[in-house]
């Protein structure tokens, strides 16, 4: 039974485009088990089924185009295969009563030159950075290397790119999702743009928050004319040090963001904290900025337990909260934060590659 505390994540929560069963929402990770052609795989199927009790999950990012991968065995969703092979996926997630969306993403800068046919990656500008892509090496594990200094996208490419998020929404809808989710987060192509520690451009896509938030903006917008803005949310990271990105000076941007959205009536605005990948915790004056920029929907992330989780919904800061890291070796998620149940320990040996060993085996309560 659900404890006095944590009651509140057992209740239902209204989204403009559907009601979730409770408030424990399960985040994008990435799990690189995706099959050739980056076509999802019956492991797959069986991994999202398992985890159908979150309120909503959140897939792990979907390349939308063969430019946007950086990271081995990760799925696609530009390609009939990856296509049908997603619909299996939430064709089993809507069986077990869940919903679920497709989290459309884009690497830019951190990638290999081995996906992108020997040149390097894309970003807003074409500066050095310190960031890490995963190939297969020669006995078929994953690991990290370098990413080379990227180019900077021309503007008729930024054009292309943004009806590259356009068509790869057009196959979510086709592959049954619920909703979809733009990587907005974790220092990958939007947040390029975004940030100054990446965005060094002189055209109309740099300098001013108005300028660094267009490209963002320019996807949002065409992702919401492909379906409608209550079917679309958004995941940003202000202040988050990822991927070589260190996003110092990202809360005045995350507020102006989080403006422009509100004024979209976008789905959810979805908050991954910058604290679980090194950055400073989010105080209370940003989250009353926030709320106070974004009325609808917002989803908090990153280092949560079940205790922070109930604080900031009764507090109005968010209205659910995403679990990454213990969703991994606990399917039943939600019933055990909600019954005060011992969580199982994850195995981070097996988080990346691999088989059934530590993706689908782990054990219900």
């Amino acid at each position: 039974m659900p404890t006095q505390t944590t009651s509140i994540l057992t209740k239902p929560l209204t989204l403009p485009a559907l009601t979730t069963s409770n408030r424990v929402f399960m985040a994008p990770m990435t799990r690189s088990r995706a099959g050739d052609g980056d076509v999802p795989t019956d492991l797959m199927v069986e991994y999202y089924r398992q985890r159908a009790g979150a309120g909503l999950i959140v897939t792990e990012g979907s390349q939308i185009s063969p430019e946007g991968k950086g990271y081995a065995d990760t799925p696609g969703i530009y390609s009939a295969e990856q296509v049908a092979g997603w619909k299996r996926v939430t064709d089993a997630v809507h069986a077990a009563g869940g919903r679920i969306a497709l989290q459309l993403w884009h690497v830019g800068r951190v990638t290999h030159e081995s996906y992108q046919g020997g040149g390097p990656g894309v970003s807003a500008s074409a500066l050095p950075f310190d960031g890490k892509a995963t190939v297969k090496n020669a006995a078929g594990q994953v690991e990290s290397v370098p990413s080379p200094t990227p180019r900077a996208l021309t503007t008729d490419e930024i054009a292309r790119v943004v009806e590259d998020y356009r068509r790869a929404t057009a196959n979510a809808r086709r592959a049954g999702f619920d909703m979809v989710e733009i990587h907005g987060a974790n220092g990958y192509l939007l947040q390029q743009f975004m940030s100054v520690s990446s965005n060094a451009r002189t055209d109309a896509y740099g300098g001013s928050l108005e300028n660094r938030a267009r490209f963002p903006l320019e996807v949002v917008d065409a992702v919401v004319s492909e379906w409608d803005a209550q079917h679309v949310g958004i995941r940003i990271s202000p202040m988050i040090k990822f991927g070589g990105l260190d996003d110092a000076d990202g809360l005045e941007m995350g507020l102006y963001l989080a403006a422009r959205l509100a004024e979209r009536d976008l789905g959810y605005l979805h908050l991954c904290e910058p604290d679980w990948a090194g950055g400073p915790a989010l105080d209370e004056d940003f989250r009353a900025a926030l709320r106070g920029a974004f009325p609808g929907v917002i989803i908090g992330a990153g280092n949560y337990d079940a205790e922070k989780a109930c604080t900031l919904i009764e507090k109005g800061y968010v209205d659910a909260a995403a679990f990454g890291r213990p969703f991994i070796s606990n399917p039943d998620l939600p019933t055990r934060l909600t019954a005060g149940l011992t969580l199982n320990e994850t195995d981070f040996d097996l988080v990346y590659g691999g088989g059934a060993a530590g993706y689908t085996d782990y054990r219900t309560a």
